[in-house]
């Protein structure tokens, strides 16, 4: 199972796109104890050093349903800005959606339709008498290129194809980014007051809820103790 996910600061400050950048770190660690396949497929950077506005991810495993599960949604950082030392605020939301609808093209150089002319030189003359120039068209996106830079009609196939890759990918990333900001539009009141996964501190320590556990053991140990002594 394939699925595309995004991590955004959205519209958020400065302080935002570093909480992106950290949540990217702890989100892929987990990702590989999970043995989960990931791909970067597109990333935004900040407006500083060390920080990112967002980040686009393909997932791939079986378990990807579970392990996002605990991801989706809004996620809290509680602390005081490293870039604002008097910002009173101290709680900093960004978002995990999955990008749906939208599958990772797979660019096939077999699928690659050629076209061989004769190289065109300035106003329209022909350079030379044989079809040396190639146009490469991939059918799945309707994007071509015009290659003429050789003499040889091996070696501007060879160009065409890489030039083509490029653009291929570029329009996919071009889609993504579309479709990231219709995402981010509809998440724009994420529910703060309700985070899947809160953090702390400049060290970015995870808040895990089975601290909350811990103390509830003692206290039963405790009435536990009281109990044998009243039996006593």
């Amino acid at each position: 199972m394939n699925k595309i996910i995004q991590i955004t600061s959205g519209r958020g400050p400065l302080e935002c796109q570093w909480v992106v950048a950290k949540v990217l770190k702890v989100f892929l660690e987990e990702a590989k104890n999970n043995r989960i396949e990931y791909e970067i497929i597109h990333r935004e950077n900040g407006d500083e050093n060390l920080t990112l506005k967002s980040v686009t991810l393909l997932l791939k495993s079986k378990n990807i349903k579970e392990f996002l599960e605990n991801w989706l949604g809004s996620i809290c950082w509680s602390g005081k800005s490293t870039f604002r030392k008097l910002h009173k605020r101290s709680n900093w939301f960004i978002g995990i959606f999955e990008l749906e609808g939208l599958a990772k093209i797979e660019f096939n150089e077999k699928e690659i339709r050629f076209q061989t002319t004769r190289s065109q030189g300035s106003g329209g003359q022909n350079v030379n008498k044989v079809e040396t120039a190639v146009r490469a068209t991939y059918p799945k996106t309707g994007q071509s290129v015009f290659v003429q830079d050789s003499r040889s009609q091996l070696e501007n196939k060879k160009l065409s194809i890489i030039r083509l890759k490029e653009k291929v990918l570029e329009f996919h990333i071009q889609q993504l980014e579309k479709q990231m900001q219709e995402t981010w539009n509809n998440h724009l009141n994420v529910q703060r007051g309700n985070p899947v996964r809160t953090f702390s501190g400049t060290d970015f320590k995870k808040n895990y809820q089975e601290r909350s556990f811990k103390k509830q053991r003692n206290q039963l140990k405790n009435e536990l103790k009281n109990y044998k002594n009243d039996l006593n």
